[in-house]
């Protein structure tokens, strides 16, 4: 089969590999669509340290072809969208069943665009930090992947006032159209925030940002926690400051939440996707690119600035 392949010189390169055999409570599938996302930014950068030669891509969409022991074989045939370890950007790649849900209903592209992103949006706004009616929320990497679809969670879910850090003034009406009633560029953030305070942010960014939003959170407010994108330095706070305002700092990691308990992170994958098929949230498909363009996709996304889903064209 074809697929990009991360070699021991850290390129991303199109070579020819072997079909991958689904294991037990796994399935294969044949992939139609791949979508991009951060992880593969950082298996490319070297902070996911990974094997080599190493086919990269963690999300893909596309039909069952096979099923490993204890997967029913009705599933033959089906099409599905798969949270994957590896391997998305490939002809062929295996998935954890419990994490390849049904997309009948979906065009394929979407299917590869609902990913890790919508699930971990979905679980952030709904089950971390529990949004609720009246809240006000801040969403960093406001026009990304997560933060698209967040802000229409939280809209969901009844949040009063809901910001974005990210893009500049020419994307505001694309900001607003997503559901933000503001969106301030990170150069601006804190400053362009005068006073407010938050009852939710969400902070992927880390460094000197993840100060800035403890100092941000109102009485009782939540900051979860889910990446690193600017810096891993550790970031150092006083717990009895929360305390005393009643605050809490909440880390979500998806990809462990896969390994240790996937059957949570299908439950909120489930319900994102009837969301999604139900078109009561959009994903918006910025770019696509074929299987030969992964090192390019990468490397725009890595550069920053992007919005909305980039996916790969496979078969």
């Amino acid at each position: 089969m074809k697929a990009i392949v991360l070699g021991s010189d850290d390129r991303f390169t199109l070579a020819g590999a072997e079909a991958p055999t689904p294991g037990p409570g796994e399935v294969a599938i044949r992939v139609r669509y791949a979508g991009l996302q951060w992880g593969d930014v950082l298996v490319g950068n070297g902070q996911f340290p990974t094997p080599r030669p190493f086919i990269p891509g963690f999300e893909a969409a596309g039909d069952v072809v096979a099923v490993g022991e204890g997967v029913d074989a009705a599933r033959i045939g089906r099409p599905v969208t798969a949270l994957t370890a590896a391997g998305a950007f490939a002809e062929f790649v295996t998935a954890p069943a419990v994490l390849a849900f049904p997309a009948e209903d979906l065009d394929p592209r979407l299917a590869a665009a609902f990913g890790w992103a919508t699930p971990t949006a979905y679980d952030l706004i709904n089950t971390v930090t529990r949004v609720r009616p009246g809240d006000r929320v801040l969403i960093h990497a406001a026009l990304g992947g997560v933060g698209s679809l967040a802000v229409q969670f939280a809209r969901s879910a009844g949040a009063a006032r809901i910001v974005g850090v990210g893009g500049g003034a020419e994307q505001a009406d694309y900001a607003a159209g997503l559901g933000y009633d503001h969106l301030i560029s990170r150069a601006d953030f804190p400053d362009a925030l005068a006073d407010e305070q938050y009852d939710v942010i969400l902070d992927p960014v880390g460094g000197p940002a993840r100060l800035a939003n403890l100092d941000r959170l109102a009485p009782h407010g939540r900051l979860a926690v889910y990446g690193n994108m600017a810096t891993f330095e550790p970031v150092r706070f006083n717990a009895n400051d929360l305390l005393m305002a009643g605050a809490s700092v909440l880390a979500y990691n998806s990809n462990l939440l896969s390994r240790t308990h996937p059957e949570r992170l299908a439950a909120g994958a489930a319900k994102a996707l009837r969301l999604l098929t139900d078109r009561q949230v959009h994903i918006d498909i910025s770019a696509e690119y074929e299987l030969a363009e992964v090192p390019t996709a990468i490397q725009r996304l890595a550069a920053g600035g992007t919005r909305g889903k980039a996916v790969i064209r496979i078969g």
